[in-house]
């Protein structure tokens, strides 16, 4: 089945190797000979670096160009809003979304090469506007995907030779939105490039912390930057160069009405240079997040054998600034962090096709990344009573830095048993050394049956082995903190360790009649040392710790039709994520939850046990309809009992339903290309609901989903 659809996404029961994605879908419609020799070879060279990954038995879920483009905000909105229209992702604050009951776990691709992790909370260094297509795999994934398994999110590029020409482009409207951007590809002899660039400015940076539509000081600006050049040496091999640069400020929000409450033993308010009274309205934390990579490639492309080698360098960085007395009076610790990353990555895949039923792949993954991290905190002293001995701010530095190897290497068979059965099955070596260090074989086997011409069965067991996000994990020195306002109550550290899990997949996959497609898909994960993340503290910078043990299970159900210029889709899904027993960095939790939770399984706290998403699209002349919607049961927060105690995680938000709407129409310009025009409106029924309310594990404030906005573009073809 293509991935190229022109209104909308679809899910894949990955039945072949190779999933066409839009520009090699491009090639099977056109008559090649028609084509300059440039365009023919750069198809096949896309074709081959296809062809070296699979999804064979994984879950695939495919959404390309004309998709993004047909949503109501187009190729305006963010890449995590884009992914949140997949089946099975719950929408969380800080622009993050999680995949299958899982917190993070995310693997971004780009041409198949892996992304180092950056540090960025907030911002986002690529967007939709450089894609041809999104592929999300999720499932029991074959052997050449790891480190990050609860998706594979691997986006492919545009191409100036196979579809040149770009646009000129401005949008905007509520919350001060305004957002100019530019892209452009072309050809010059064997040189291919695709360039684009964008600003974003913005009143509603970060989610809104008491639900107004326009939060105190919450401004953002963002700029993003995106080159791709390759030089096609000759019909089978390509040179690429690949460079990308994202920085954003952003103000953090402040809640109305607030005033300290923190208390000395003695039952006096916390006094700071002589003041116990700071209004929340006031408080001024910033937060600047940069990131900054590059990719240079070398794909050999020429009979059965395919082979891409790639170089990454990437550098991330995250500065918060507190506010120096609020910070103090409000959490008993102003602390600015600095936090730098930087890392370098060699990666080699090939496909060697054997003969009609054998398909061989293998391939390396090396990576070094140095960490450091500067922060300085200032801090009350107290006495051995509680109370504070003055009223004078301590400072407290605590730096430090770590470097992280990681290697890692594979080699699968993809078997055509029968020609209705397909097995593919392979081994994985991973081995990592940071913080902590943890070395695993893990086998894999995923079988596909073409049961019937119209019905696909899928099935799989994947072993992962999953390292802690190293550019994440914290060196505080707790000891260092004692005696203060910001000394824990627990001062156990036990450092973040790799998560090891036994993950198994089912699913099905019926086309019902000509456009019309439904899938059901179930998966069970059983883990040991579950990683999950929180926010402690004022920095917004997450912190990864440990269950001891964790079990997740959901099922899926995705549907979409096509008929002529109508399309529709529509994701549902179900789920159970918990934990048991906070194995690391103990010192963010009090004791009784550290109790409690030591013999009792806890939802986890990004769990939402009902998921839904769908939208549908229209095109009548030069004009297109679209809407879409996401419907979420709510993520967890703290429930208390009546007798005063609270169980973590125990009790969810309400239901919440978002609805946005979309118009655009394509004005034709005599011998000077096209013009387009949209209007968008986001939470069209003007919906008030809370992603957060500031309770349960890792969870520092409360967020509210955007408020009704109204949106208007015009696109200039270039």
């Amino acid at each position: 089945m293509s991935g190229f659809l022109p209104l909308a996404a679809t899910r894949v029961a990955a039945s072949v190797a190779f999933i066409a994605t839009s520009s090699v879908a491009v090639a099977e419609t056109v008559d090649t000979a028609e084509l300059p020799s440039i365009v023919v070879t750069a198809q096949h060279l896309n074709e081959g670096r296809a062809f070296i990954q699979t999804q064979t038995g994984a879950s695939t879920y495919v959404i390309d160009e004309a998709a993004i483009a047909a949503a109501p905000g187009g190729d305006n909105q963010l890449l995590n809003q884009v992914i949140m229209q997949a089946p099975e992702v719950a929408q969380d604050s800080f622009g993050q979304f999680h995949v299958r009951g899982e917190h993070n776990g995310l693997q971004y691709r780009l041409n198949g090469i892996i992304l180092p992790e950056g540090i960025s909370v907030f911002g986002q260094s690529l967007d939709p506007r450089l894609i041809s297509s999104l592929t999300l795999v999720t499932g029991a994934l074959p052997a050449e995907y790891g480190l990050r398994t609860a998706g594979i999110i691997d986006l492919k590029t545009k191409s100036g030779v196979i579809d040149p020409g770009g646009a000129l482009s401005l949008y905007g409207g509520s919350h001060g939105e305004a957002a100019p951007s530019i892209n452009y590809g072309g050809t010059r002899g064997s040189i291919n490039y695709f360039v684009s660039g964008d600003f974003m400015r913005s009143d509603l940076g970060i989610e809104s912390p008491d639900g107004r539509s326009n939060p105190i000081h919450d401004h953002t600006t963002q700029y993003h930057g995106f080159g791709y050049f390759e030089d096609i040496l000759d019909e089978s091999n390509r040179l690429s160069l690949v460079l990308s640069t994202s920085t954003g400020k952003f103000q953090i929000p402040n809640q109305t009405g607030l005033q300290p409450g923190l208390l000395n033993a003695d039952g006096s308010p916390l006094r700071v240079n002589g003041r116990t009274k700071y209004p929340s309205e006031n408080l001024d934390e910033k937060q600047r997040e940069i990131n900054h990579f590059a990719i240079v490639s070398w794909q050999h492309s020429q009979g059965p054998f395919d082979v891409q080698s790639s170089l990454t360098a990437r550098y991330s960085s995250l500065t918060f600034t507190a506010d120096p007395l609020g910070d103090l009076l409000y959490n008993g610790n102003a602390q600015n962090a600095y936090k730098q990353n930087v890392a370098y990555a060699l990666q080699s895949d090939g496909a060697y096709r054997l003969n009609d039923t054998h398909t061989l792949r293998a391939g390396v993954f090396l990576q070094s990344d140095h960490s450091k991290s500067v922060t300085t905190s200032q801090v009350i002293q107290l006495d051995n009573n509680g109370t504070q001995i003055n009223d004078i701010p301590l400072g407290i530095v605590d730096d430090g830095g770590k470097t992280e190897w990681i290697a890692s290497t594979y080699l699968q068979d993809e078997w055509k048993i029968v020609p209705a059965v397909t097995i593919n099955y392979g081994l994985r070596y991973d081995r990592f050394t940071a913080f902590t260090s943890a070395h695993q074989l893990s086998p894999r086997v995923n079988l596909v049956w073409q049961a019937l011409p119209d019905t696909v069965v899928h099935g799989g067991y994947a072993r992962y082995l999953s390292p802690p996000p190293f550019e994440l994990v914290g060196n505080e020195t707790v000891s260092k903190f004692a005696g203060t306002t910001a000394g824990p109550a627990v001062t156990l550290a036990d450092t973040p360790q790799a998560e090891q899990a036994n993950y198994y997949d089912i699913g099905v996959q019926q086309t019902i009649f000509h456009g019309f497609t439904v899938a059901l898909d179930s998966y069970y994960k059983q883990s040991h040392q579950l990683i999950d993340e929180g926010q402690f503290g004022a920095p917004i910078i997450l912190t990864p710790f440990n269950y001891l043990n964790g079990k997740q299970y959901g099922v899926e159900l995705t549907a979409n039709y096509r008929r002529e210029a109508f399309f529709a889709y529509l994701n549902l899904a179900g789920q159970s994520a918990k934990g048991k027993t906070f194995d690391s960095a103990q010192f963010n939790f009090p004791q009784a939850s550290l109790d409690y939770v030591s013999t009792h399984y806890i939802h986890l706290d990004h769990e939402q046990e009902f998921t839904a998403s769908g939208g549908a699209s229209y095109v009548w002349g030069d004009t297109r309809f679209s809407g879409d919607f996401l419907l979420g049961s709510g993520l967890r927060a703290s429930a208390v009992q009546p007798d005063g105690s609270v169980i973590p995680n125990g009790g969810h938000l309400p239901y919440y339903t978002q609805i946005n709407l979309g118009v655009s129409h394509v004005f034709h310009i005599d011998n000077a290309g096209t013009l387009t025009a949209r209007f968008d409106v986001i939470n069209a029924s003007d919906k008030v609901y809370e992603i957060r309310n500031g309770t349960g594990v890792g969870v520092g404030a409360p967020q509210f989903g955007p408020r009704r906005g109204f949106f208007v573009g015009v696109s200039k073809s270039l």
